[in-house]
């Protein structure tokens, strides 16, 4: 009981004063780099039924040159894009890349914010019980303190698989964009969803989950440059999937994607890829990127109903299949 009613108290107490929270800056400096974002996305994207045609979260500004990073489903197949910055001053910004294999998103503000850009830390170090400031646009009053309650890997039902994410609580309700900052006052994740981990002891317990920043290196001169990673695309399906008893089952089918051409419907069992059996969501999603580069055929064992199908489809390429308008420049 003494080691539950302390681990109730490092997850739910507010774990640092603000103020003491940065070594090097104030951290009213150090919060004025994350802005607000607001997004609007055309009716006829492909992503408009489920993520909406106007989004808004937040982002952090990492150069002098208005170079912003956020999660990018917040600016994914965008028309416009608005940047507040910490005085309330709006400007248009441009997308510029976005990562499907990590979910990280860039944009380009075009007018000067007058802000100093945020550092980037080492996510690597960061680890389970260590404290963290999790802030949104909106200074001192948008911050909270949490702590890592994990690390480990996430997987998301649109063909994803984020490795080493950063789990923390108590959630931040905000948390599209938000900053995951250490107490250097350097960036370690951006924020991307909200989810709930099994604890022993305590039940299912709310939390956010971060993309790491160390994610970002190697990835961000092919995001400023050319738009995404200019390592070939993964094969993707264009479905929705859930694993419920370790078997994986097809929630919803993008329309127009390689599986609704198939003949892939919701409730469809994926039970092996190129004859070998699928356990669990993450162990198709490698199955299906082991195959090769996207436009590779792939061999799905279906169970539909009571009847075993084989289906045969040739897998798309998500980046050309949405509509990406990347401003390249660095």
């Amino acid at each position: 009981m003494k080691k539950l009613v302390l681990f109730i108290m490092m997850i739910f107490g507010l774990v640092m004063v603000l103020g003491e929270a940065f070594a090097s800056e104030t951290p009213e400096e150090v919060l004025k780099a994350v802005v607000k974002i607001r997004a609007v996305v055309p009716l006829e994207a492909h992503t408009a039924s489920t993520l909406g045609t106007e989004r808004e979260g937040h982002g952090i500004l990492i150069d002098s040159k208005g170079l912003i990073l956020t999660t990018g489903y917040l600016i994914l197949e965008s028309e416009f894009i608005e940047v507040t910055g910490p005085g309330g001053e709006k400007t248009n910004a441009v997308f510029v890349g976005y990562d499907h294999a990590t979910g990280l998103g860039l944009l380009r503000a075009q007018e000067p914010l007058k802000v100093e850009p945020m550092k980037l830390g080492d996510s690597s170090k960061l680890q389970e019980g260590d404290p963290v400031i999790v802030a949104g646009f909106g200074g001192m009053e948008s911050a909270i303190g949490a702590r890592v309650i994990t690390r480990k890997e996430f997987t998301g039902s649109w063909e994803y698989i984020l490795e080493d994410a950063i789990y923390t609580s108590p959630p931040y309700a905000s948390f599209g964009g938000a900053a995951l900052i250490g107490s250097d006052g350097r960036l370690l994740g951006v924020g991307s969803l909200f989810t709930t981990l099994a604890i022993q002891g305590l039940g299912a317990l709310p939390c956010n989950v971060f993309i790491p920043i160390d994610f970002l290196p190697p990835i961000l001169e092919d995001l400023q440059t050319i738009g995404r990673p200019q390592k070939p695309a993964r094969p993707w399906l264009g479905i929705n999937a859930e694993e419920a008893h370790g078997r994986v089952f097809i929630a919803r089918v993008t329309k127009g994607g390689p599986a609704e051409e198939a003949g892939l419907q919701p409730g469809d069992l994926i039970l092996k890829v190129n004859g070998k059996p699928v356990e669990g969501l993450a162990d198709f999603y490698r199955k299906l990127w082991a195959l090769g580069d996207a436009g590779v055929e792939v061999m799905l064992s279906i169970l539909k109903g009571t009847e075993i199908q084989g289906l045969s489809l040739r897998s798309g390429d998500r980046y050309q299949f949405l509509q990406l308008k990347p401003k390249k420049t660095v």
